[in-house]
């Protein structure tokens, strides 16, 4: 027998643990959740109030009867799974399976791992509690019922394999709506005139204004006779205002800031920011990191203005206790901060290490004092327009909490500079040695980044901090969504340029549309949403989403019966599915584009059985159809006729060579050229499957050959030693093993191969 048994839900976590408590405790790993409703006839008996139907899956029946022959050998079993809703799901789940007495059952709950926070846990166990069971198991029937009935209607409307989800759904839904406001978007230009100004005729760089003008010119020619006013115009100081002012920093960490602040600093993607903090978590490093609070416990607030104090002085020190603000905030857990904030960088791999120095900077931030700055705005007039110009420059008088961090924002940079302005007075005549009018085009509503749209389900209070990660995964894995970067297109805009009392004309180009990360609606994603948004426009209501959310919420709180909550939406959501099951009609998402200007055929988009298609005649004369597929960039609800036109002129010949036929097509991963039944990709930017020439095909596949020769260092059989993009590794049974640090790959022995690799495969077994 063992005195204690402790059931976690990670390895990783069970070992933080260990470390911590002594030879009377055994702390083992649940690997998880051990049960989930069946998959059998839903997993939900309706008609007995929605009563579920759980099932231990076969990948944890092993688990289950190590986990039950650990729990009958111990006196006290504890079970120490996370603090949230799921967390407390698994403990109801783990305590049914193993036959546990739930008035015995200890149930301990911690927000970090720490000796003083499991110690505290220890001396205060409590019961499971059933109301966060109830929220939980509300939400995975709830989402069950909605994945189960809508995804069938889906299938015979609009293409098989398809599903639903209820948060998914009104994802998509946004970053559909984004897309279409987009596509609607019409660009306008004007004219934006900058001047640089100075005292006196002595040009300086610390002598320097720059201001711009308080209005935008419409057109060339406007702008032109502004520059020309410009150019015989006197100038003096209108007027200068000073004004002091303070920035405070930004609230810790919750999950959603946690997300957005890792993408714009770090470029993570949101599963990516939650399996580096889950590690650092389990590793006792950072507090639990599923959290809507930015409270701070008063122990962390102490050893924050310790460290404040010792590293930048007492005046850098300003305790605060932040309110939560989250629409339908959970339960009230801590901040994500560091377990220690004396500890400002911790090991690890690279990933781990970067994001919790981004969790300390924030939180000790958050607890230092504001940042006093000092802004000065100058109003210059010109004694033959009414048209204003204006400075504005910023100083920054006490750095404050910015000695540590700033927080980044979702908006670009635009062309605004912060510099310190000269001082002038009122009255004060200047010079203008430069102006600008520079053509700026307006720009739409950019597209969603994964963490833009978390923040933007966050304000909408869809969802909560445990479901947006698996919500924006789940998109993009089921083809919805994609998330991509895109070149961009080159334009030309014009400058008019006033030096010396005279305007010169010049044109400049830019890259405009350039994106990084942006999350794309795909067709199938687009056609799915308009369908429920046509048949159940419940389920894909802002308003509704969020209400359902506030009633998990009340059901926690014991404010709500599950079953009947349940049974509230169920009775309308069924007679919904009935009635769409009903209609006749399927939507493919199809368009007629016009006719073929030869032929007189007609010309069609539509979403096939393989994806989105366009289709030149229909069978109905006893013409066969001939189909091309649309390519990677291109939607059903934006080709043109000649683009879809376009698209039946690949695959192309390009000739024969050596007795074989040369053709160049576009594929799912671009255009390409096949040649004796290989694949070499075309140059992006560079060349075009519609124009490229036999020639330079030739070239294509001699580079790609050459590159190839060079790949391979050394052969070895079974081990080879490749000259990879990042520099040479080594590989084998298709798995890749770095080499160590000053290798010389070109003198590597078959023997020193097979000592690397065994060493690499070791560590990882011990890890």
């Amino acid at each position: 027998m063992i005195d204690n048994l402790v059931i976690v839900e990670s390895p990783a976590k069970a070992k933080t643990i260990e470390k911590f408590l002594g030879k009377d405790f055994r702390v083992i790993s649940s690997y998880g959740h051990i049960r989930d409703l069946a998959k059998k006839n839903l997993g939900i008996d309706i008609e007995k109030d929605f009563a579920p139907v759980y099932e231990v899956p076969k990948e944890k029946a092993k688990v289950v009867s190590e986990l039950r022959k650990a729990a009958s050998e111990a006196k006290t079993v504890w079970i120490a799974s996370d603090e949230d809703r799921e967390g407390e799901a698994i403990a109801w789940h783990l305590a049914t399976v193993l036959k546990l007495d739930l008035a015995n059952t200890k149930r301990i709950v911690f927000h970090e791992i720490t000796k003083e926070a499991i110690s505290n846990a220890i001396e205060n166990p409590r019961t499971i509690d059933m109301n966060l069971v109830y929220s939980q198991q509300a939400r995975r029937i709830l989402d069950r019922l909605v994945g189960f009935e809508i995804s069938p209607v889906l299938w015979k409307k609009v293409q098989p394999s398809l599903s639903a989800g209820r948060v998914q759904s009104v994802a998509v839904r946004l970053i559909v709506e984004r897309e279409r406001e987009i596509i609607s978007f019409k660009s306008e230009s004007s004219f934006r005139v900058t001047g640089a100004f100075s005292k006196e005729s002595v040009k300086t760089d610390n002598n320097i204004i720059k201001a711009e003008a308080s209005r935008r010119f419409q057109d060339e020619t406007e702008a032109r006779k502004f520059l020309e006013l410009c150019s015989s115009a006197t100038y003096i100081v209108g007027g200068v205002t000073v004004k002091p002012g303070t920035r405070s920093p930004a609230p810790p960490f919750t999950t959603s800031t946690l997300q957005q602040e890792a993408y714009r600093k770090l470029g993570f993607s949101v599963a990516q920011t939650m399996a580096v903090a889950q590690k650092l978590y389990e590793a006792g490093k950072i507090t639990y990191m599923r959290t809507d609070s930015t409270n701070l416990s008063k122990l962390a607030l102490a050893k924050s203005r310790e460290v404040i104090i010792s590293e930048f002085g007492e005046k850098y020190s300003k305790t605060r206790q932040f309110k939560t603000k989250t629409k339908g905030a959970q339960e009230a857990h801590e901040a994500i901060r560091p377990a220690y904030p004396d500890t400002p960088s911790v090991g690890g791999n690279p990933n781990e290490k970067k994001l919790y120095e981004l969790i300390w900077k924030r939180t000790i931030a958050s607890q230092m004092a504001d940042a006093e700055v000092e802004k000065t705005i100058i109003s210059i007039d010109m004694n033959n327009s009414p048209v204003k110009f204006s400075a504005t420059g910023e100083v920054i008088k006490f750095d404050g909490f910015l000695k540590v961090y700033m927080e980044s924002s979702d908006q670009e940079n635009g062309d605004e500079e912060r510099y310190v302005i000269p001082v002038v007075k009122k009255g004060m005549p200047l010079h203008y040695n430069n102006m600008t009018a520079t053509q700026k085009f307006t720009i739409p509503l950019p597209r969603y980044t994964e963490a833009s749209l978390v923040k933007k389900l966050e304000e909408l209070g869809i969802g909560r901090p445990s479901t947006y990660a698996p919500t924006i995964s789940t998109i993009q894995n089921r083809g919805y969504v994609s998330r991509e970067d895109r070149p961009g297109e080159k334009r030309q805009i014009k400058i008019l340029n006033l030096e010396n009392g005279k305007v010169t004309a010049a044109t400049k180009q830019e890259v405009a549309g350039k994106e990084k990360s942006k999350l794309f609606p795909q067709d199938i994603g687009m056609i799915v949403n308009d369908f429920l948004m046509e048949n159940f426009s419940d389920i894909v209501d802002y308003n509704f989403t969020a209400e359902v959310e506030e009633q998990f919420d009340e059901i926690a709180m014991g404010d709500l019966k599950w079953a009947g909550m349940l049974h509230n939406f169920y009775v309308p959501f069924h007679k919904t599915i009935e009635n769409t099951l009903e209609k006749k009609d399927r939507k493919t998402g199809s368009r007629i584009l016009g006719n073929h200007p030869e032929t007189g055929e007609p010309v069609s988009v539509r979403m096939g059985r393989f994806g989105p298609v366009a289709q030149i005649g229909n069978p109905d004369n006893g013409n066969k159809p001939r189909f091309a597929s649309l390519t990677k960039n291109q939607l059903l609800e934006t080709i043109t006729l000649d683009e879809a036109l376009n698209l039946f002129r690949l695959p192309r010949s390009l000739g024969m060579h050596e007795g074989e036929d040369m053709v160049v097509g576009v594929g799912k991963f671009g255009p390409y050229i096949r040649f004796k039944g290989k694949f070499y990709s075309l140059k992006k930017g560079v060349d075009d499957p519609y124009t490229v020439t036999i020639e330079r095909a030739l070239e294509i596949i001699s580079e790609k050959n050459e590159s190839e020769k060079n790949k391979v260092i050394k052969d070895f059989g079974e081990i080879m030693v490749i000259n990879g993009r990042y520099g040479p590794y080594l590989t084998k049974d298709k798995q890749n093993y770095r080499l160590p640090k000053g290798t010389d790959a070109q003198k590597l022995t078959r023997e020193e191969c097979v000592g690397i690799i065994e060493k690499s495969d070791k560590t990882k077994k011990s890890s």
